[in-house]
């Protein structure tokens, strides 16, 4: 129990906190080296392919130039003379706009068909199939001028300079100097068009304009002849209306016054005549004051016609009569200043209604002078708006005959200042090297494609390979105990075996007898295994031993016969008592191998259990070994097997021997096995190593499970310790000549031997 637990510590694999195994770089390195061949020739063949097909390319060469654009070409004429054609931009978004677009004008149609009609492309072979001039001529041949450019634009790039006017402009060919000269024309013809678009925008502008500026002279000859006759006609002098105007206001302004002063006034007149045609004439004393205050003619009259009543009033509270002669003069007197009161009061009344009249009629005049200015003002502005009117189409007219005249003759010393805004910067040179194929990088890379490949075709095909082969597999996968690893038996163990026999002055030992290998060549490698597993089924229960012990496997051909006697001979060889039984009653093979006749068997001994009593007739050449054969096959096994006879003589065996050992038939093939498996201590699947699936062998244990049989642990088989994942078992006594190879003659201690090691992780 403690190797037990001590190899399942020392092998269990490394799981990451979700509990999925992670990946394990050492691992990849082992698997990688595993299957070295498959990446080697994975590399040699990628490497290969790679050389040949770059060195059987096409040798291209490239030619470059810089060419510079500015989108504020230079200005001699000033900065303040705009352009007719716009050769640059403004803004950054627009630079960037007028750079792309110059990107895609340089591999236009257009420069491409200059250029071709040009050298004359269309009819150059060697251009057509991208040849080198020192090529075998080709068949001749010709294309449209169209399809010759196609090709050009495919050859030729851009590539601006970040943060630059700058671009780069390259053209690939499979001739270094027809290279150079294809470019070189592209760039002269882009430059030329670009020069010529610009002269002929400007040349057409110029022809407008002087269109323009022809129509625009008629204009304003004909907008100055309309004003001068509409001044004859209208009889306008040459002064400012703005003047005549406000002489129409200010004369409108003093009538408009003086209106205003005379309203006033004959407001008074009315009011005085209102009042004064309110004095009654029988009392004429009752004057307004403001009128005796005005007249002086009044105030003389009513004060002595105030005296005249105090002289009268005397006279008769002197006690004089009326009859009296001084009453009589005094009431005479004061009559005559009444009649002259009122006298004076009607040419008062008389001369305010002559005012009046007087002042009505300067009103009306005053009016009507106010009407007429205000005629004339709006005559006057009926005649400003159509001045204006022929004046402003007048000064818009002259205005656009100066700016089309100004602009015309700028655009013509534009035109012949010839100004272009890209410059070619260097100028295509003729490569020397090579820019595809590159032999060495082409060759560098497919050696890292090739091992990259390489290594991802070794791991697919570890990942792909579902059998089991390490004892961490058996661990990790089938979740089982491992039992130990028994080597492979191969010629070289033969001929050790036949050597070691004449050694011994025995007999040969048959290739047919390797399940006795450990019997015949106790110190070889085999022998150690067989010995290992022994150790490991004893320490595993202490307690309470596995006496009887089933070895099974899920299919055939996986050696479980072999492990059988491996692991009987072992414990026979350890002085214990072990009877071997063959199971497999479908195809037995323990008869074979220990030279038993078919005849006496188990079928026999469940029909007659005195047939196992005769211990001489199952003794074997390996001491304390007792074999029981399969016998005469039986039609039905599983029902045999299942039999209280079988059971009856198993407990018979088990009292007689210290270990009863079984040899199953297949797990998956037939229920034979799963039927055992219920019947004994426990079960030990052999895994045949590199041939055995992990899914077979879940299978298997799965049908053991399923009835309820132990499954103790699992022994791999057939382990090729040459290889690198066995290193760790063959350097610890697991050696195809075993342990013991310095002492072949001595037998190796059987009670006191040392517990193996620690199975590696």
């Amino acid at each position: 129990m403690a190797d037990e637990s001590r190899a399942s510590s020392t092998t269990a694999p490394r799981d990451d906190a979700s509990g999925e195994r992670g990946f394990d770089l050492v691992v990849a390195l082992r698997t990688v080296s595993k299957h070295w061949a498959i990446a080697l020739t994975t590399l040699i063949f990628v490497a290969l392919s790679v050389t040949f097909y770059t060195l059987g390319q096409k040798k291209i060469y490239q030619s470059s130039a810089t060419v510079q654009f500015d989108p504020n070409p230079p200005r001699p004429l000033g900065r303040g003379v705009d352009t007719v054609v716009d050769m640059g931009a403004g803004s950054y978004w627009n630079n960037r706009e007028y750079y792309e677009t110059q990107y895609k004008v340089i591999r236009s149609m257009r420069v491409a068909t200059a250029v071709v009609a040009q050298l004359n492309l269309q009819n150059d072979v060697y251009f057509l199939d991208n040849l080198p001039k020192d090529a075998a001529p080709p068949p001749a041949k010709s294309v449209s001028p169209e399809e010759a450019a196609t090709l050009l634009r495919d050859r030729l790039s851009v590539e601006p300079v970040k943060d630059s006017r700058l671009a780069v402009l390259r053209y690939e060919d499979a001739d270094r100097e027809r290279a150079q000269r294809v470019l070189s024309t592209a760039i002269d013809v882009y430059v030329e068009q670009n020069l010529d678009d610009a002269l002929a925008s400007t040349n057409s502008a110029v022809d407008w304009l002087r269109t323009q500026l022809d129509k625009l002279k008629n204009d304003l000859e004909a907008s100055e002849t309309s004003l001068h006759e509409y001044k004859l006609t209208k009889n306008i002098l040459d002064v400012d209306f703005e003047d005549q105007s406000n002489l129409l206001r200010e004369e409108m302004k003093q009538i408009n016054d003086a209106l205003t002063a005379v309203r006033t006034r004959r407001e008074e007149f009315a009011a005085r005549n209102h009042e004064l045609s309110k004095l009654d004439p029988n009392s004429p004393l009752d004057l307004p004051a403001s009128e005796l205050i005005q007249s002086p003619v009044l105030q003389m009259l009513r004060a002595r016609h105030e005296e005249c009543v105090r002289e009268r009033d005397a006279l008769i509270g002197s006690g004089k009569g009326e009859n009296h002669p001084e009453v009589r003069a005094a009431t005479e007197r004061l009559a005559a200043n009444r009649n002259s009161l009122i006298a004076e009061i009607k040419n008062v009344q008389g001369a305010v209604n002559r005012d009046l009249a007087i002042v009505k009629r300067q009103e009306a005049g005053l009016v009507t002078l106010f009407e007429d200015a205000k005629k004339q003002a709006f005559e006057l502005n009926s005649l400003k708006i159509e001045y204006d009117r022929l004046r402003r189409t007048k000064d818009n007219t002259e205005k656009l005959y100066q700016l089309v005249l100004e602009r015309t003759k700028e655009s013509d010393l534009q035109r012949m200042l010839r100004v272009n805004n890209i410059r070619v910067l260097d100028r295509p040179d003729v490569p020397l090297v090579p820019l595809r194929p590159r032999v060495a990088v082409n060759i560098v890379v497919g050696i890292l494609a090739g091992l990259l490949l390489g290594v991802g075709a070794a791991l697919a095909r570890a990942m792909l390979d579902r059998t089991l082969k390490t004892p961490v597999q058996i661990e990790r996968e089938l979740g089982l105990p491992f039992l130990g690893l028994v080597p492979a038996f191969d010629r070289r163990e033969k001929e050790t075996a036949l050597r070691k026999g004449r050694r011994r002055g025995k007999l040969a030992v048959d290739s047919s007898r390797r399940e006795l290998l450990v019997h015949d060549q106790p110190t070889s490698g085999i022998a150690e295994a067989a010995r290992a597993i022994r150790t490991n089924l004893l320490f595993m229960s202490p307690d309470r031993p596995y006496k009887t012990l089933l070895v099974a496997s899920a299919g055939p051909s996986e050696g479980k016969t072999t492990v059988c006697c491996y692991i009987a001979v072992a414990m026979a060889q350890a002085g214990q008592r072990v009877v071997l039984i063959d199971c497999d009653l479908r195809r037995p093979r323990l008869h074979q191998v220990f030279g038993k006749g078919p005849e006496i068997g188990v079928t026999s001994a469940l029909l007659d259990e005195s047939v196992v009593d005769d211990e001489g007739a199952l003794r074997t050449e390996v001491e304390n070994l007792y074999v029981i054969p399969a016998g005469p096959i039986p039609p039905n096994p599983a029902e045999l097997l299942h039999s209280d006879r079988f059971k009856a003589l198993l407990r018979k065996l088990q009292d007689r021997f210290d270990r009863v050992i079984i040899d199953s038939p297949p797990l998956v093939a037939v229920t034979d096995g799963t039927v055992l498996s219920t019947l004994v201590d426990g079960t030990v699947l052999v895994v045949r190593a590199s041939a055995t699936t992990h899914d077979f062998a879940h299978h298997g244990i799965r049908s053991l499970r399923d009835v309820g049989g132990n499954v103790i642990g699992a022994v791999l088989n057939a382990v090729d310790l040459a290889r690198q994942e066995y290193g760790f078992y063959h350097y610890y006594g697991y050696k195809k000549d075993g342990y013991y190879e310095a002492a072949p003659e001595a037998a190796p201690p059987e009670r006191a031997e040392p517990p193996p090691p620690a199975l590696p992780n």
